[in-house]
């Protein structure tokens, strides 16, 4: 497999490098811009990164503040509820959130969830205007469904860089970005649930504190220390003995 192409600030994409999904609209993601007519030029310096099952393309760096874009899944904690929505925080030194207390599966003017400040909810951006408040939705626009999105119960949040959480999100992580330890821990027998939000947060639940730890822990070093593959499949198999 070719490697992926590294780009510098003010780099112009080669059209054949860009995905071609028959009845999708290219989608650009974070570190690209189109300037009209059809041309793509990278803004950061980083790996260029695409999905073809979305028809989609951008460019994975690391940087210290999240930006939100719309469809981002983010983990926001809600600070303070007000007759018809939720304020959520998304990212430190930022403006809440507002989050409709109906945009939940089912959620109706009786039925709608009960979330105290610092409850957990995994939710999509559908309004990102600095003109604007940011808007949260916890259901499918296209289904009215979860789709596995909603309150987050139990577990523990850890933080990582956007980078990493980036790599989390790849549909075929081993593939690019060679991460994968959440792979080998599954197939070590590892028992555990997660969520990753664009906005450097990790949800992770399992059996017992310990184990949800050990694995929060592990995910924070290898985004750290920076694990290539060989030592991420050593330490997911010994973490794996560890928490059985």
């Amino acid at each position: 497999m070719a490697a992926d192409p590294i780009l510098l600030p003010g780099d112009y994409l080669d059209p054949k490098v860009l995905p071609s999904h028959p009845s999708k609209a290219l989608k650009l993601g974070p570190g690209l811009l189109h300037i009209p007519p059809n041309s793509i030029v990278s803004t950061v310096a980083g790996r260029l990164c695409t999905d073809n099952k979305k028809n989609a393309v951008w460019v994975e760096y690391n940087s210290g503040r999240y930006i939100p874009v719309v469809d981002d899944l983010v983990i926001a904690t809600i600070h303070h509820s007000a007759t018809d929505f939720y304020y959520a925080s998304i990212s430190d030194y930022s403006s809440n959130a507002i989050l409709p207390n109906l945009s939940f599966e089912g959620a109706s003017r009786k039925s709608r969830p009960q979330l105290a400040p610092g409850a957990l909810v995994y939710a999509r951006i559908t309004l990102a205007n600095k003109h604007m408040d940011l808007e949260l939705e916890c259901v499918s626009a296209s289904t009215g469904k979860s789709d596995g999105l909603g309150p987050l119960t139990g577990g523990m949040v850890f933080s990582v860089s956007l980078a990493m959480a980036r790599r989390l999100m790849l549909p075929k992580p081993g593939e690019q970005g060679q991460l994968v330890l959440l792979e080998e821990l599954g197939a070590a027998g590892a028992s555990f649930e997660i969520a990753v939000g664009r906005n450097g947060r990790v949800w992770v639940d399992s059996k017992s504190v310990k184990s949800t730890l050990a694995i929060g822990n592990m995910i924070q070093r290898t985004d750290q220390e920076g694990w290539m593959v060989e030592k991420q499949r050593i330490m997911a198999k010994r973490m794996a003995k560890e928490i059985s």
